[in-house]
């Protein structure tokens, strides 16, 4: 039930508020400054007589709080991850100071309530927000500002650092023996960043050792090998970045076998009805499993010191899980007695070889002291991948999960990205998601479905994407492979929003591909009209049209020249061995093709 406010008053920088039919009040602390609004719930006022001594509470019994809304007319632009109401001359924007609040806006005919909330189970005392009403161009200095008063992560200086716009070479096999042959090809491309998967360097069989974090085969001396890579990559020009999945744990971990963590989540419990002994491979239980997940290789139960997976269950009484299977993935076979309490394991949807951590436990903590340790080697910015991975509420944990391991790294990274974003992200997230990887004959419209249409909602927030992953692909029976026209669609189409692409390389694909010098010519190109700043406002706007294709060219004076061109279809009797585009300049018309 909801009581709203029905008196407020103030008491030097404090507001008193009274609601409808409750007795207590709520103390909000407010603070005024040039740049912003701040605004503290700070706690309740109850008197002795507001309820009985035989109720036996800790008054008041408030669960949640709403301590700030203001309703704001539709602008222009609405950004919802930052919370912000704008157009080209004003901006309002209702910003938590801390990760525990709870910030949204509600939808209505022609305007948004903007609201500050905090929740008991969160955190309900000590929480803020900061309102924001400027110019345009002078709001991301007053966040700045928030940020600084606050202790924030600097979501701003990371967003106005210029090297965040540049593109990254992606590797996951990158190590001390082959790193010339990658920075070869990443100087080919023209890339200043370089972001290094975890797989690289840490013994992984993909997600199933996550949460070990211990050195594969290829870094006999761990982090010093590590340590010795990355300054061979800055010696050449390129910044270095982390790539990991920190709110994973793997199913071969020693967090798993031969004993599960205790801090694993479960996503629901039931209480066995009947003993659990060693060799049974029915369980009953208390509670409806109605709604536990069928999906193969999820079915998993943490009883115990084991995982049990399950084919079946019962949905009306007596209820129970059919077709058992005990002590999975090496775990230790238990017994346990009548109202005993366990729980369906949160095993993550991405392949079921890993697992997801207890938000609300120290394991993530314990998984961000390991990942800092790592990213002290030398990186410089981040990916937070696999950032949806976490319990509810989502508002609260997908950020703090970030928070966690971010807070650790030093230096503060000069930008970040992530798999999943939510309000209190924005100040660590500098750059929003990239996409998993499209085939090369679906890439242009692929790219015109996602990375193009999500660039215009992110630039609401302030904020870039990444046009990328772009995958490398070699032609063959079922694909062209990629192409020199396909990348330069990517990344014209990115540029025209200031955002970077990233590619993906495998050496062995890079290797044979047979235009790979004209890929990379193509990346290396751009990646120079991004850093010297070349393209104008008018190219821009050109650009972003997701229908037409520009080609970059060489002049006779050795100087860039934009032009639109179009592919001509049905070359060669359709043939796949051969692509060609026409484009008219100065009066003449130019066919490129290979």
């Amino acid at each position: 039930m909801t009581f709203s406010a029905n008196s407020i008053h103030r008491e030097g920088d404090k507001l008193i508020v009274g609601f409808e039919l409750i007795p207590y009040k709520a103390v909000i602390r407010i603070k005024e400054t040039p740049s912003y609004i701040g605004f503290c719930f700070e706690d309740f006022i109850v008197e002795q007589e507001d309820y009985p001594a035989y109720l036996k509470i800790t008054p008041p019994p408030a669960t949640e709080i709403c301590f700030m809304q203001l309703p704001v007319k539709n602008r222009k632009y609405f950004g919802e991850w930052l919370n912000v109401m704008w157009d080209d001359n004003i901006s309002i924007n209702l910003l938590g100071t801390d990760q525990y609040a709870r910030i949204d806006a509600e939808k209505r005919n022609g305007y948004r309530i903007m609201r500050s909330d905090a929740e008991k189970n969160i955190k309900l005392k000590g929480v803020g927000c900061a309102l924001i009403v400027c110019k345009t161009e002078e709001l991301l200095d007053k966040i700045a500002k928030v940020e600084e008063d606050y202790h924030l992560p600097k979501g701003v200086k990371n967003r106005k650092d210029e090297r965040a716009k540049l593109s990254y070479y992606w590797s996951g096999d990158v190590n001390p023996g082959n790193l010339q042959e990658h920075l070869k090809y990443a100087k080919m491309g023209g890339f200043r960043n370089f972001m290094i998967y975890y797989t690289a360097f840490i013994d992984s069989r993909g997600y199933r050792k996550l949460g070990d974090y211990e050195w594969n085969q290829m870094y006999p001396n761990g982090k010093t090998d590590l340590k010795d890579m990355l300054s061979k990559i800055k010696a050449e020009g390129i910044i270095p970045g982390f790539h990991f999945l920190h709110s994973h744990i793997g199913r071969d971990s020693k967090y798993v076998t031969p004993v599960p963590d205790h801090r694993l989540n479960l996503l629901k419990y039931f209480t066995l009805s009947k003993p659990l002994r060693e060799g049974d491979t029915v369980i009953y239980v208390e509670q409806n499993p109605e709604g536990a997940t069928m999906a193969d290789g999820c079915r998993v139960l943490k009883i115990g010191t084991e995982l049990i997976s399950y084919e079946g269950y019962t949905t009306i009484p007596p209820y129970k899980f059919i077709g058992c299977t005990r002590g999975i993935d090496k775990t230790t076979i238990n017994s346990q007695p009548q109202g005993y309490i366990f729980g369906l394991l949160d095993v993550s949807e991405f392949g079921a070889t890993s697992i997801y951590i207890d938000q609300n436990t120290d394991l993530q903590d314990e998984i961000a002291e390991k990942l800092a340790n790592i990213y002290d080697a030398g990186f410089n910015f981040v990916y937070f991948d696999g950032s949806e991975g976490v319990n509810s509420p989502f508002w609260f944990h997908v950020a703090s999960a970030q928070y966690k391991v971010y807070s650790r790294l030093n230096p503060e990274p000069m930008f970040g990205q992530g798999a999943a974003k939510t309000h209190f992200s924005w100040h660590m997230l500098s750059e929003g998601n990239a996409f998993d990887v499209f085939p090369p004959e679906s890439l242009k419209e692929e790219i015109r479905k996602w990375p193009a249409e999500e660039a215009e909602r992110m630039k609401a927030d302030f904020t870039r994407i990444n046009f990328g992953w772009l995958d490398y692909w070699v032609s063959g029976e079922n694909t062209v492979g990629t192409q020199p026209d396909m990348l330069e669609y990517a990344t014209s189409k990115a540029a025209a929003w200031d955002c970077p692409i990233s590619l993906h390389a495998d050496l062995r694909k890079v290797d044979s591909h047979p235009r790979t010098p004209d890929n990379l010519e193509v990346l290396r190109r751009w990646e120079d009209v991004r850093v010297n700043e070349w393209l104008s406002e008018e190219q821009k706007q050109m650009l972003k049209n997701p229908d037409e294709e520009y080609i970059l060219l060489l002049n006779e004076q050795k100087e860039f020249e934009l032009q639109p061109y179009n592919q001509i279809e049905n070359v060669a009797d359709k043939s796949n061995e051969i692509r060609a585009f026409i484009f008219q300049r100065n009066g003449d018309y130019y066919i490129v093709y290979w």
